[in-house]
Order: structure tokens, then sequence, then C-alpha cells
């Protein structure tokens, strides 16, 4: 799965970057997500085939506090740039004459670079926030990757402001991000709606479905991972917070490029045309 999203994102980059056609604010944010799901899995599935592979289950307290920033970064930054997505979508289904006017090349630089700064400032302190933490004698996190609290729960101190931090990111970041991507939907299907032609409705539906797919990919076993961690106690055995951690962060970024891949035609026939001199040679 990491091989396939690696490959997979890294082809899809290339595409968008030497095809003039995709130098659009839709594929531009594709190519930032493709390079945040490269960088994720990058992050977490290498080690995680040593611990497989070669038990190699010590990692130093610096590699696994810088691991711990760099999933929480490009969690962050993937979840910024779904928004911006979204609010491509709705501008798009909803503003279409204003499409190119609102989003110009340096709107959606100022977007990107956005998305990069504020999840560097809201990520930054938690490296503050497990250096401060007093540690006697405990070094098993029960996991194959350092996450934030993973870390704090190996300290003999008192974790709540880590506690009250990591659920204010989420709240105030993720949740925020979650909430207007909801309104963009919402605000999206009513104006579809107002459409009268069926097929018009489709078309228009259709250019969000592969954004909708990797939201909920995207999300879902996150936000699982996250609360079963901080509220799951004995209820949700660890095997299975285990396995959501570790699916979440190679599934997604393995299946993006194959949904965008199915759901766009304008990558469909870019695919088709770089295979058919083999498939004529051949």
């Amino acid at each position: 799965m990491y091989i396939l999203a690696v490959i997979g994102n890294i082809f899809l980059i290339f595409l968008i970057v030497t095809e003039r056609r995709f130098h659009e604010p839709m594929y531009v944010f594709l190519s930032t997500l493709a390079l945040s799901d490269v960088l994720l899995s990058t992050a977490t599935a290498p080690k995680m085939l040593a611990i497989f592979w070669f038990h190699s289950m010590d990692i130093s307290f610096g590699s696994c506090v810088s691991q711990m920033f760099f999933i929480h970064f490009l969690f962050a930054v993937e979840s910024a740039i779904l928004l911006a997505m979204a609010f491509d979508r709705y501008v798009a289904v909803c503003h279409p004459l204003r499409y190119t006017t609102i989003l110009t090349s340096s709107a959606t630089g100022k977007i990107g670079i956005a998305a990069v700064v504020r999840s560097f400032i809201i990520c930054f302190p938690f490296i503050f926030l497990v250096h401060r933490l007093k540690y006697c004698g405990r070094n098993i996190i029960p996991h194959s990757y350092c996450e934030h609290m993973g870390i704090a729960r190996l300290a003999c101190d008192n974790t709540s402001v880590n506690i009250i931090y990591g659920l204010t990111v989420a709240l105030l970041s993720t949740g925020l991000d979650i909430v207007f991507i909801i309104i963009s939907y919402a605000m999206i299907l009513c104006t579809v709606f107002q459409i009268p032609s069926w097929s018009a409705r489709f078309k228009a539906l259709n250019t969000c479905g592969s954004h909708i797919c990797v939201i909920l990919m995207f999300y879902a076993p996150a936000f699982f991972s996250f609360f079963a961690h901080r509220f799951g106690g004995k209820t949700i055995p660890q095997h299975i917070h285990i396995l959501v951690a570790n699916l979440y962060v190679v599934v997604p970024p393995m299946v993006n490029p194959i949904i965008y891949g199915v759901k766009t035609k304008q990558i469909q026939d870019r695919v088709i045309l770089l295979c058919s001199p083999i498939s004529t040679h051949c």
C-alpha cells in the first residue's frame, strides 16, 4: 500500500506539473494534496515496515518527537487543502462566471501558503508540550508510530495541558475545516437543485463526487483514532485502534489518486494519452 501510495501520488503530481491545462486551482490543490499524502505515508510507513520486517522497535526521543510533529503538521495541511478544494468546488458550481476572477493564480498561491503556515503555527507547540514533561522510566508506546498523546502518556507528570491543547487544536482547526466544508456543500446542493435540467444537475454533482469520497476516507478513520485514543479507554481493543490508525496513514494516500483518476475525465484522458504509445508499440 505504501509503494502504491508513493507511485500513484508522484505520478499524479507529474501529470499536473507537466500538462499545461492542469495549471488550474483545482489541480494545484490536488497536487498539493498528493504531495502531503506522500509525505504523510513516508513519515510513518517505513518505520512500520522496519518494525514488522526487522523487529526494529527502538526510536530515539528526538526522532519520535520529529515524527509526531510531521504527522500532525501534514494532517493539518491536508485538512486545510480539503477545505480549499471545497471552496474551489463552491465557486465553480455557485459562481461559475466569476471563477477565474475569484480563484486567480495569486489567490491560489496565498491559500496554499496560508494552509502551510496555519498548520505549522498550531502544531509547533506540540514539540514544547512533550519536552516540558518529566519522564521516569516508561518508554514503550503501544503503537507503530509516535503521536502527541502517545508520547505524553509516558510521562509521570500532569498532562492536562497536553490534553486541552490537543482537543482545542482538533476542534478549532480540523473541526472548523469540517464545518466550513459542510457549509460549502450545503450551498452547492442548494444551487444544484435549482438547476432545471437533470443532466446538468448530475454533471455538477459529479464534479464534487471524488472530493466527497476523499473527505470521507480522510476524516472518518482519523477522528475514530483521535477520539479512541483519548476517550476509548478499554472499550475499544488496542489492536483495533492500532489497525485503524495504521490504515488511515496509508489507505487514503493509496486510494486518492485512483479516485481522482476514475472520477476526473481530464486526468483519464491524459493517462490514456501517455499509455497509448506503449500500447501501440506492444
